[in-house]
């Protein structure tokens, strides 16, 4: 086999390793041969899209499989294509590196994003094609973080929801409650405030509990998908019979909670605080308001609360969160997918080996 290695890198431009919208990255292409080879072309890819599956069963033998796509760009670059009459390039026995640089498309797209039913990848990767041989590929993801999307309408409005529950069984009496939040966008790592005015007119005395979780759904086909996980809890003393309370809770969104997805039609990743009132034989009222969880950095500083104030919340571990390298790593080759055409021009630089095609765009 005269390809000894072909692999993609790229260089990291944060101690986080993670790219947003508009950045540039700066990568190599390596192939290392063993002795002097014919090339038809090498490519260089760039593709962002997000994918779901699952499949649902009907009885003991039936079941569906639904799955769908959405691609956000694709974008080539013939780094050696096929300029001799034979249509080969011939490249010398030894290590090549065949720079490049990809400036990730400014649009709304969502961030990465993995879970058991759909994903979010950003990748990079290299074909090379030889005559009469199996084309080689090789890719590497990235982790790709979008840009806070400030046009969310009522991002930054406060939030409110009110419910009343008329007691009857074992009791009598209305109980009441109204909640508030100050807006519904937060970073990661930011506190806000939940504030509950409990208002019990009935004979029995109730419990108020407060929790933050995330909804997962996924779309295909005209079906849905959806999970729900607990990330905070907390309950609070009883509110007797015959009394009112008014309640503040501070809660700290955890720093590595993943940001809301919000611009995918096939995925949505939403966060809501739920408080209810726990009521014994009885259906417990209870109120939703939506959270949006934007990166870390994007609020404006005098809107955050101290992240000090935040207390009592017992935290849940997501053990289907998923956990993005620091570090680029080479992953296995896969099958080529049918994409549209690029999106746009992105600048790339050529082969090393190459000089006649320095500053070529595309």
């Amino acid at each position: 086999m005269t390809i000894k290695n072909l692999s993609v890198e790229y260089d990291a431009i944060n101690s986080k390793n993670i790219f947003t919208n508009g950045d540039t990255i700066n990568g190599r292409i390596i192939v290392e041969v063993s002795k002097e080879t014919k090339i038809q072309s090498l490519i260089f890819i760039a593709q962002g899209q997000a994918r779901v599956c699952w499949s649902e069963h009907y009885g003991q033998y039936q079941h569906h499989v639904y799955w769908s796509d959405e691609k956000y760009y694709d974008v080539k670059h013939h780094i050696l294509r096929e300029a001799r009459g034979d249509g080969t390039e011939v490249i010398g026995k030894g290590r090549h590196v065949f720079p490049f640089s990809f400036k990730v498309p400014d649009r709304k797209m969502p961030s990465t994003f993995k879970s058991c039913t759909g994903k979010v990848v950003h990748k990079l990767k290299a074909e090379l094609k030889q005559s009469m041989k199996l084309t080689k590929k090789a890719k590497i993801h990235f982790t790709f973080e979008s840009k806070a999307d400030m046009d969310i309408p009522g991002l930054m409005e406060p939030q409110y929801g009110c419910k009343d529950k008329t007691v009857k069984f074992l009791g009598s009496g209305i109980v009441a409650m109204e909640v508030r939040t100050k807006r519904m966008g937060y970073e990661q790592g930011e506190a806000f405030q939940v504030t509950a005015e409990i208002g019990n007119q009935s004979s029995r005395s109730v419990k108020p509990k407060f929790i933050l979780y995330e909804k997962k759904s996924f779309f295909a086909q005209g079906r849905r998908r959806m999970f729900t996980k607990e990330i905070l809890k907390e309950k609070i003393e009883a509110v007797a019979s015959g009394s009112s309370k008014t309640v503040t809770k501070v809660i700290t969104i955890p720093r590595e909670l993943h940001t809301s997805i919000l611009n995918c039609s096939i995925i949505k990743l939403e966060y809501r605080v739920k408080i209810y009132l726990d009521i014994k034989c009885a259906t417990d009222p209870e109120i939703k308001l939506p959270i949006v969880v934007l990166p870390a950095s994007e609020v404006p500083a005098e809107k955050k609360l101290p992240a000090s104030a935040a207390f009592g919340f017992e935290a849940f571990q997501n053990p289907n969160q998923p956990t993005w390298s620091t570090a680029p790593q080479q992953q296995a080759a896969s099958q080529s997918m049918d994409l549209p055409p690029p999106y746009g021009a992105y600048a790339m630089y050529p082969s090393l080996t190459d000089p006649d095609k320095n500053g070529t765009t595309f």
